[in-house]
């Protein structure tokens, strides 16, 4: 059966593109048509190299948190390619795993400067872009770690609620244009960061990782962790034309976690 769902001569900008929902990502909004620019602070070419042969690519090195090298990005995109139609902000990390006493300030600093401001800098430089078509779509990544409390990543939280609050704004700012903004609120996805955050929860708890991700998954209605494909799903329609009447909405991808 055809992919009913094209993204046929657009143009999809990517950012954490070395990493497992990023690279997802990439592949099917590639396999659905679309060029795409895979930004990540990491030289790193696996992201285009997995990319469909007949994809059009380009792999920019960038640090979300520097200004000059966003909007750098951002020109290299339009320089290239003409536009951008579809914008995936989901560069983040997780930061240190321990409760906020022993946190300390300068790694506080660097999550909320990756997480949050790295989201503000990306709205920032390509809704300009977006505007001027008149027409694309902003896809931010944040978490349902973003949407209730959660202990020892506490930081983490705090700039994943930033991203939703920072989105929904932006969707009002930047309503009856022809821009729409989202975002996702992937729940515990199969990937290096989750892996991190168990083990070192599991540590904090005395109970070792295995029975650690036995007792996460027993919370999550689907029985079992998510996958990244699942999250790059949501994101490649929110960026086509069926998510036409949606703006300002985040879109949970969490096996039913948030409504256990």
């Amino acid at each position: 059966m055809p992919d009913r769902i094209r993204l046929d001569g657009r143009t999809a900008v990517v950012t954490g593109a070395a990493g497992v929902i990023g690279a997802a990502t990439a592949r099917l909004l590639a396999a659905r048509g679309a060029r795409i620019v895979a930004i990540d602070r990491k030289r790193d070419e696996a992201a285009v190299k997995a990319l469909p042969a007949s994809a059009e690519a380009l792999a920019i090195t960038a640090d979300v948190t520097d200004e000059d090298e966003v909007e750098g990005y951002v020109r290299a995109a339009v320089d290239r390619f003409g536009s951008i139609d579809a914008f995936f902000n989901n560069a983040g990390i997780e930061g240190e795993v321990k409760p906020i006493t022993q946190y300390s300030l300068e790694t506080f600093r660097k999550v909320i400067d990756v997480n949050l401001v790295g989201v503000f800098l990306g709205l920032k430089h390509v809704l300009p872009v977006m505007l001027k078509q008149d027409k694309g779509s902003i896809i931010n990544t944040a978490s349902i770690a973003g949407l209730f409390g959660s202990p020892n990543i506490a930081v983490y939280s705090a700039s994943k609620h930033g991203v939703i609050g920072l989105t929904k704004s932006a969707a009002w700012e930047y309503t009856g244009t022809g821009v729409r903004i989202n975002c996702v609120c992937p729940g515990m996805i199969d990937s290096r960061m989750l892996s991190t955050i168990i083990e070192a929860r599991g540590r904090h708890a005395g109970i070792n990782a295995p029975m650690q991700q036995d007792k996460i998954v027993e919370r999550i209605p689907a029985r079992r962790l998510g996958q990244a494909d699942e999250v790059a799903a949501i994101v490649a329609f929110l960026a086509s034309d069926d998510a036409s009447y949606v703006s300002g909405a985040a879109y949970t991808v969490d096996g039913g976690r948030t409504a256990a």
